[in-house]
């Protein structure tokens, strides 16, 4: 079970607001949110309602002035609580939507799809076993996408037109 809890002001002053599952919509709970506790498990923030916007991931720890140190607006609206995954991992990668072109299963982290694969971009997958964070740029950083076990066909019709995923972290406890 993951816990995390939210605070309107920087150093965890103001109203909170408690959250052990997800939550699509905290403007009912929160008018702002400025810094936030993570007590136990891993979390996806986003800076829209359902799920949706940029998303930054969070693990154990104290954050007192997350919204500068992430370089978000005070405007998280949703959380989503990530299950930590025993066992292996698989996600298969493709060049093209729709599960086109050139594609690789990866079963660890990859910090450089085009060093590794020679792929230049990646535009679907599937996720079988596991849960992963994809990054626009190689090394993990830039923007990132949160994937759960399922088919992606389009990253473009999730609302990442022209964003490019160039490397993939799989979520651990070790973190």
């Amino acid at each position: 079970m993951g816990k995390i809890t939210f605070y309107e002001e920087k150093n965890f002053q103001g109203r909170s607001y408690e959250c052990m599952s997800d939550c699509s919509d905290m403007s009912s709970h929160l008018s702002r949110c400025h810094s936030c506790r993570v007590e136990s498990g891993c979390f996806m923030v986003y800076d829209r309602t359902n799920y949706m916007g940029n998303q930054h991931f969070m693990k154990r720890g104290e954050y007192s002035d997350y919204m500068s140190m992430m370089g978000m607006r005070d405007c998280i609206r949703s959380c989503r609580m990530i299950p930590m995954h025993r066992g292996q991992f698989r996600m298969k990668i493709y060049e093209k939507e729709n599960f086109g072109g050139q594609s690789n299963e990866m079963m660890d982290d990859c910090d450089n799809i085009q060093d590794r694969y020679r792929m230049s971009d990646c535009q679907s997958c599937n996720v079988m076993d596991g849960h992963w964070l994809m990054y626009e740029q190689p090394h993990y950083k830039g923007r990132m996408m949160y994937m759960r076990p399922g088919e992606y066909r389009s990253f473009r019709d999730m609302g990442m037109s022209g964003q490019r995923f160039m490397s993939m972290r799989r979520i651990m406890d070790s973190m």
